[in-house]
């Protein structure tokens, strides 16, 4: 196969978890191809937790499998990946990620829709959002925290603007399952949950350094809003635990 034919993103399994490695060189073309697709493209940015927690449940790991775009953001899972596949994923850093997706977006004047965030928090991110991406189109926002009857002006509202990114961050029930239980109700077009975003583009949260993500020490900042975060190291013993079974047994994936 020559170079002009291979597939932008390459999909693996890694203790039954798919992931993609896409190297950045075709992050652009593949989001354009994305694009171009006449059904909704769901953008997973998977950390370690979030592998584990979808080995754990099958709602959440149907999502996961189903979505167009799994893309490590843990170290742990580009060495786990390394570990038991021979294979290296290439790792993004999320508010980095993000930003690289508005600015393609923004280079075509495609649009965006903001949903989730607290009110006041909304406000601001999109004023920040819009002064960095001028050319970049917000066709809506709405806070997070609504209620069951108001999903439903709030999908025709969605589907009217038909914006090439819908933004989902925190507030809305059930994360980043929310875009699974409702992809039927929504337009074409890419989807991203967004986490904490928001706080980080309304100058709320800072984004964790360049130096500890490179470390794979990102989390252990969070420790300072929620010291219980401390015990995932248990669950990356238990991770670490689990590769060593997979590579012992020569389980695939």
């Amino acid at each position: 196969m020559d170079a002009e034919s291979k597939p932008l993103v390459e999909r693996i399994c890694l203790l039954k978890v798919p992931i993609d490695i896409v190297p950045k060189e075709h992050f652009e073309a593949l989001i354009f191809q994305l694009l171009d697709s006449q059904k909704g493209e769901n953008i997973v940015l998977l950390s370690l937790w979030d592998l584990l927690k979808a080995r754990r449940n099958g709602e959440y790991r149907t999502f996961i499998s189903s979505a167009s775009l799994v893309i490590p953001i843990s170290k742990s899972l580009v060495g786990g990946a390394r570990f038991l596949t021979g294979k290296t994923p290439v790792r993004y850093m999320p508010f980095d990620f993000v930003v690289s997706l508005l600015t393609i977006l923004e280079n075509r004047e495609f649009s965006a829709y903001l949903l989730g965030g607290k009110k006041k928090t909304l406000k601001k991110a999109e004023k920040n959002i819009r002064e960095t991406f001028p050319h970049l189109r917000i066709v809506g926002r709405y806070p997070g925290g609504f209620k069951r009857q108001e999903e439903g002006p709030l999908f025709l509202a969605i589907r009217k603007a038909s914006p090439a990114l819908l933004l989902v961050g925190k507030g809305v029930k059930g994360g980043e399952r929310w875009i699974a239980r409702n992809n039927s109700h929504l337009n074409r077009g890419l989807r991203l949950w967004c986490s904490d975003l928001y706080d980080v583009f309304a100058e709320r949260k800072r984004r964790p350094s360049r130096g500890m993500f490179d470390k794979g020490l990102e989390w252990m900042g969070l420790c300072i809003y929620n010291p219980l975060l401390i015990f995932r190291l248990f669950l990356y013993l238990f991770y670490k635990f689990l590769l060593l079974i997979y590579k012992l047994f020569k389980k695939k994936g």
